[in-house]
């Protein structure tokens, strides 16, 4: 199998520094990746100069290279960068890495794409115009071709939890107005679809997850559940989706309620990402689901206060190296 290629993200966050712990643990076994990013900043974070990170020109340079030392193509900075200090100078740097690894990733080059956070700040400072990497991902794989439900739909996963998202940075103000059937069905559908490719589940279960407090009480809690959710729900089942819905959310995330299904659809950030980093706080694993690569993504921030202390750990890195690679190999 071709290795992954792993973006660097904001050089003055954790990014390099994790990178280079999840290389050093890594290494023997693998998987294997090539990063996409700037070579100082990732010899700088290794502590011991260039002598464990090696300049490689190819996906498969890196990977004949990865267990003596980390492959990094290398796209350099305009200007060095500092940790804990971004800046919207690294900005085109950080979005040519993304956009050089998605080439990378639709060329069938490297099997898929892992990336390291960014923060978007620095970026928007700098005229990026998108949400956040997920919808830019979607942007950049929009005219590839690909069979099936499309996304982007945000996954968060850890052992026994797998949440996706309709809306994603939003204000909560705004959520309820910009639920429809449509995005709830296209979520589910997509959430199936990735259950059976990605994750070997020939029949998936999926769980919708109510909006307002006990989903509404039949409207007397808000309309949203009856009006949205309700006909969203047979909808999925129409289409052969094995979903049920709308659930009250303080009832679906316990033990027992998480054995009765494969995902759940959740209609805001906070009501998917709480309950996964509730069971695992360090192991999380963000999945772009209905695009035509494979990426995944540690479930953290760039961490800006702790960078280049040493203290920041590969583990959510490392979750998201090894669930690419076991995607990768499952679609084979």
């Amino acid at each position: 199998m071709t290795p992954l290629a792993l973006t660097l993200g904001d050089p003055a966050g954790i990014g390099p520094e994790i990178i280079f712990k999840a290389w050093n643990q890594l290494r023997a076994a693998g998987p294997a990746f090539v990063v996409v990013g700037d070579f100082q900043a990732l010899a700088s974070a290794s502590g011991s100069g260039t002598h464990l990170v090696r300049r490689v020109t190819t996906p498969k340079q890196g990977a004949e290279v990865f267990g003596e030392a980390l492959p990094v193509i290398d796209i350099p900075l305009r200007s060095p960068v500092v940790a804990g200090q971004p800046s919207s100078a690294a900005a085109p740097a950080i979005i040519r890495w993304i956009e050089t690894g998605v080439g990378l990733a639709l060329s069938g080059a490297v099997s898929g794409l892992v990336t390291a956070p960014i923060a978007k700040a620095p970026l928007y400072a700098a005229g990026f115009q998108f949400p956040g990497h997920t919808e830019f991902l979607g942007e950049l794989t929009a005219s590839a071709n690909y069979q099936g439900a499309r996304g982007p739909i945000m996954m968060l996963a850890v052992e026994g939890l797998r949440t996706t998202l309709v809306t994603v940075h939003e204000p909560l103000s705004k959520v309820g107005a910009l639920l429809s059937v449509d995005k709830i069905v296209n979520a589910g559908v997509v959430t199936a679809q990735a259950l059976r490719s990605d994750f070997g589940i020939d029949a998936p279960r999926i769980a919708v997850a109510g909006f307002n407090p006990h989903a509404g009480e039949v409207g007397s809690i808000g309309r949203e559940d009856v009006e949205i959710i309700v006909p969203a729900v047979a909808a999925l089942r129409e289409l052969g989706v094995d979903a049920n819905g709308p659930t009250p959310a303080d009832s679906l995330f316990h033990e027992s309620a998480r054995a009765k299904f494969d995902a759940v659809v959740c209609m805001y950030h906070d009501q998917a990402l709480i309950p996964v980093k509730m069971l695992d706080f360090w192991g999380g694993v963000n999945l772009t689901l209905g695009l035509p690569i494979i990426r995944t993504s540690p479930d953290h921030g760039t961490a800006f206060d702790i960078a280049g202390r040493g203290l920041a750990r590969p583990d959510s890195l490392i979750a998201a190296i090894r669930m690419a690679h076991e995607i990768a190999a499952r679609r084979i």
